[in-house]
């Protein structure tokens, strides 16, 4: 596979209205979306494409609670590649496809839908990888994991969100357990296992706060999953600045 990549194997109560507060700093994202597809198996239609474009939007403008991030998504082309191998194969072929494909700067997010097979759910490069091997940026997803698709408790559209947060620097709430600096992020409680399925009131670690299970970046089913934290949307705007403009 090209560059390093974080993969996505296959919230504690919502912050109150200081966390819901707009921040200062607007970032409108181009977006560049790449349909893989395999004849008529995965050629889904533009109508698909733009509900995932409007879940980005509404996960990270907090309109599902949470923060509002100051990111917004704007969808600039749709390209569609009928390649078989790209479609059932996309690890093996990831330099291929995102070598021909990628457009725009650091600062576009370049999305990739295809086959990921029963294992993943996507993956993404993070910000400081663009100046490195800058063709291989951008995220994958399951096309299964887009709103309305075939895999059962994933497929609000959020796979998408998740992964775009570690493409923006984001982390998991339960890097390094319960202790270290964890996400770093100061208002995601650590934990010190990644959530499986919607379990309240889970606490892993002995610092103040439930275990973030409704946060975009822990592991929970998408019906489970509702918010970004003000924290970090600062350091999602942070690294975006470092890396990505």
């Amino acid at each position: 596979m090209g560059a390093p990549v974080t993969v996505l194997p296959r919230p504690s109560a919502i912050p109150g209205a200081d966390a819901r507060r707009r921040l200062t700093a607007q970032v409108r994202v181009p977006v560049y979306f790449h349909v893989l597809h395999n004849g008529t198996t995965g050629d889904i239609p533009d109508s698909l494409v733009h509900k995932q474009i409007e879940v980005l939007n509404s996960a990270y403008g907090g309109r599902l609670g949470g923060a509002d991030t100051g990111f917004s998504f704007d969808l600039r082309s749709i390209s569609r590649s009928d390649n078989y191998s790209w479609y059932t194969s996309p690890e093996a072929s990831e330099q291929d496809f995102k070598t021909r494909l990628r457009r725009g700067g650091p600062e576009a997010l370049n999305l990739y839908s295809a086959d990921l097979g029963d294992d993943l759910l996507g993956w993404s490069t993070f910000p400081w990888l663009y100046k490195g091997a800058p063709k291989m940026d951008g995220v994958v997803i399951h096309v299964g994991s887009m709103p309305g698709g075939s895999i059962e408790h994933f497929n609000h559209g959020f796979s998408a969100v998740h992964e775009t947060g570690h493409w923006l620097g984001l982390f998991h709430p339960f890097e390094g357990g319960c202790t270290g600096a964890g996400d770093q992020v100061d208002d995601t409680p650590p934990e010190r296992d990644a959530t499986s399925g919607c379990p309240e009131g889970k606490d892993t670690c002995p610092a103040p706060g439930t275990d973030p299970i409704h946060n975009f970046m822990d592991y929970a089913w998408d019906a489970c999953m509702t918010q970004f934290t003000a924290g970090q949307g600062e350091r999602a705007h942070k690294v975006y600045t470092a890396y990505r403009t």
